[in-house]
């Protein structure tokens, strides 16, 4: 595993929102590759947010996390990961709807998207397990139950 520098980016004050060193681990843990890179995480409002999802995805409303991976210039290697976009108010939202420590799924959010700006997505279900297993076994690693089994209990209820 390899460095990682993580620019953290405050747009929004909110309560419950983890200290840098939290989003620093939990960005370096989910860093895969083995060459140092760097990611910024910028934490925002609802109103960013659902102006960049709208822009970026084509879907209305805030989200969760947003991935912008980096895409170098053909011939040109630069060491970025990407951009992370992270929506306070809906990780709260959600976090509580979850029935889930607001940590744990800030922490969570943060994992799941590193691993998208390192190329896993969930689109196809084949690929939905891989990402899935592996935010499990990150989150694990980082003292976190699997995110998903309260999902899924509310899904059999």
């Amino acid at each position: 595993m390899s460095e990682l520098t993580v620019d953290l980016q405050r747009a929004i004050e909110a309560p419950g929102v983890p200290e840098d060193f939290e989003f620093e681990r939990w960005a370096q843990a989910a860093w895969l590759d083995e060459h140092p890179s760097e990611v910024t995480i910028r934490i925002v409002a609802s109103d960013e947010s659902a102006e960049l999802n709208s822009q970026y995805r084509g879907k209305s409303g805030p989200t969760n996390v947003l991935s912008f991976p980096f895409e170098a210039p053909a011939g040109i290697t630069v060491p970025l990961a990407g951009d992370l976009i992270i929506c306070a108010p809906v990780v709260e939202k959600e976090a509580a709807e979850q029935h889930k420590t607001l940590t744990e799924h800030w922490a969570h959010m943060v994992v799941h998207g590193m691993l998208h700006l390192q190329g896993y997505d969930h689109i196809e279900d084949n690929d939905a397990e891989v990402m899935e297993a592996l935010e499990i076994r990150l989150l694990a690693q980082l003292g976190f139950s699997n995110p998903y089994e309260t999902e899924e209990t509310e899904k059999d209820s």
